[in-house]
């Protein structure tokens, strides 16, 4: 039964990898059979970890010349200068390049380099800058269910579910079933190895459910992002900002008399140093903790889609080269080892952040003790019982 477990997992790895090959292959294919240069691969992988309005399966060129689509168009909602206007994805036809315009509630709106555009009165078509963008419109306020937006509902819908099939079976006090049992021995890792450690067990109890929730989304987040999809949640900064915004709230009010002495006067240091140090401490706090948070999560889940998509690649750009058997069986023999390592990555990724969160949060609420008496140049003077005790 485990070597079948075993060989299921190897051949839905390589079947991933495969579909992901084909895809790419589709999309980097021109109408005649040929493949496209070194720089529309290089759009395209950019184009891969990017958001979208619309979900996309994969693409081809008809024998007509045109480029088809396959998958399904997304809700596009934004915020005008009329109000809210709604309409789908798919009015914009697949084209990025601002040729399309869509007229909606006496507006029209143009989509540029996956930016919506509403275009200023009276204009018949997009007219660029020097920077590639609209100089004829501007951008509107845009709550679009793009492609990261419904692979977070999906993920939440699915944590919401597990979770609180799990929770029924505790509150039964029944042993738990199915996938629950996957669940369980990762929520007691988190909270024994990750929570209580780090936070104290005073107060981890507390946290813990953030915590829980943090690691979990984060962690299958990204294995969503290592099937062929095309989902790159984890490597949008804005989400990866929104977790470490969430962090930040939680110890930032979370922080007890302690912390925050410790942050605004630092005791046991001489005074003049005191204020100097409350700049860095308030650095630290505000910005470079959300910010180590946040970049690299985001750094490493993009350079490794970039890096399994570039492998995919090789089949493409050493054609010629090595013959399209030795490009192709290079590129799924590479990208098949790098996408095991994404598999520990992923993991890896959702308990670094998890375990920096728990650290900053432990940080916050550890209470010190500051009854040791200080001399005039704030070093502690230590009483007779620490004296003698240190040479007992």
């Amino acid at each position: 039964m485990k070597i079948f477990q075993q060989s299921f997992k190897f051949l839905a790895i390589v079947s991933l990898l495969f579909f992901s090959t084909v895809s790419f292959a589709n999309n980097s294919s021109e109408g005649d059979g040929q493949v496209d240069t070194k720089s529309e691969v290089d759009a395209y992988i950019l184009h891969h970890i990017q958001d979208s309005h619309d979900f996309t399966l994969f693409s081809y060129t008809s024998d007509a010349g045109e480029r088809k689509h396959v998958g399904f168009p997304l809700p596009v909602i934004l915020w005008t200068s009329n109000g809210l206007t709604t309409f789908m994805s798919s009015a914009f036809h697949h084209n990025d390049d601002g040729s399309v315009i869509v007229e909606k509630n006496g507006l029209k709106f143009a989509k540029i380099h996956s930016k919506i555009y509403e275009l200023d009165a009276g204009a018949s078509e997009v007219k660029f800058d020097e920077d590639n963008h609209a100089a004829n419109g501007h951008k509107v306020l845009d709550f679009s269910i793009t492609k990261s937006v419904l692979g977070v509902l999906l993920i939440g819908l699915l944590m919401l579910f597990w979770f609180s099939r799990l929770a029924k079976q505790y509150k039964k006090k029944q042993i738990p079933t199915g996938f629950a049992r996957v669940l369980e021995p990762l929520v007691i890792y988190v909270r024994d190895e990750i929570a209580r450690p780090n936070i104290g067990d005073k107060h981890y109890r507390k946290f813990t459910g953030y915590l829980l929730t943090v690691f979990f989304f984060i962690w299958l987040l990204n294995l969503l992002g290592l099937t062929p999809f095309g989902f790159n949640v984890t490597g949008q900064l804005a989400v990866t900002a929104c977790l470490a915004i969430f962090t930040l709230i939680i110890y930032t009010v979370s922080g007890n008399r302690d912390y925050w002495q410790h942050i605004l006067w630092m005791p046991g240091v001489p005074i003049l140093i005191r204020p100097v140090l409350a700049v860095i401490e308030l650095a630290g706090a505000f910005v470079i903790k959300p910010f180590s948070l946040l970049v690299r999560l985001f750094a490493n889940i993009s350079a490794g889609h970039i890096v399994v998509m570039s492998l995919i690649a090789i089949m493409f750009t050493l054609k010629d080269s090595l013959g399209v058997v030795g490009a192709t069986g290079l590129s799924l023999v590479l990208s098949f080892f790098i996408t095991l390592i994404e598999v520990l990555v992923a993991f890896l990724q959702a308990y670094i952040f998890t375990m920096l969160s728990a650290l900053f949060i432990g940080m916050a609420v550890a209470e010190h003790d500051h009854d040791h008496a200080h001399d005039d140049h704030g070093h502690e003077v230590p009483d007779a019982e620490d004296v003698r005790g240190d040479f007992i």
